[in-house]
């Protein structure tokens, strides 16, 4: 894939998990208990983050150390939290059809990392 399909790829890849992450952390603050918690901090606060500060890395093409730190952080909560969802250890919040957000976390993150790679290649 040549650049200039890469990098809105990725770009619309962040839309969707800033706007699903924002979602959730809303729902989060209004109505408390919706996501599991790390470290007594709700999950889905720090996926936002780990949305938020690759996307403004990836935008002012600061440095890739920061971008894969935090995707890959999310990268490895998703994929515990699919695991655990699927087993059925732990439970993910859920969209309005049923399917666990944890499953699209998974597969976001795991989308941004891939696209990232392939777009410094590409450079």
């Amino acid at each position: 894939m040549q650049t200039r399909i890469l990098n809105p790829l990725l770009l619309i890849t962040f839309a969707i998990g800033i706007i699903g992450a924002g979602n959730l952390v809303y729902s989060e603050f209004t109505q408390h208990h919706i996501c599991p918690k790390l470290l007594r901090i709700p999950a889905c606060y720090i996926i936002m983050a780990c949305f938020v500060i690759p996307f403004i890395a990836h935008i002012f093409n600061k440095s890739k150390v920061i971008y894969f730190l935090f995707t890959g952080l999310a990268f490895i909560i998703a994929l515990v939290a699919s695991i655990m969802e699927f087993t059925g250890l732990g439970e993910c919040p859920k969209t309005p059809s049923g399917t666990p957000m944890c499953y699209y976390s998974f597969l976001l993150f795991s989308s941004l990392i891939i696209l990232k790679l392939i777009l410094i290649k590409k450079r």
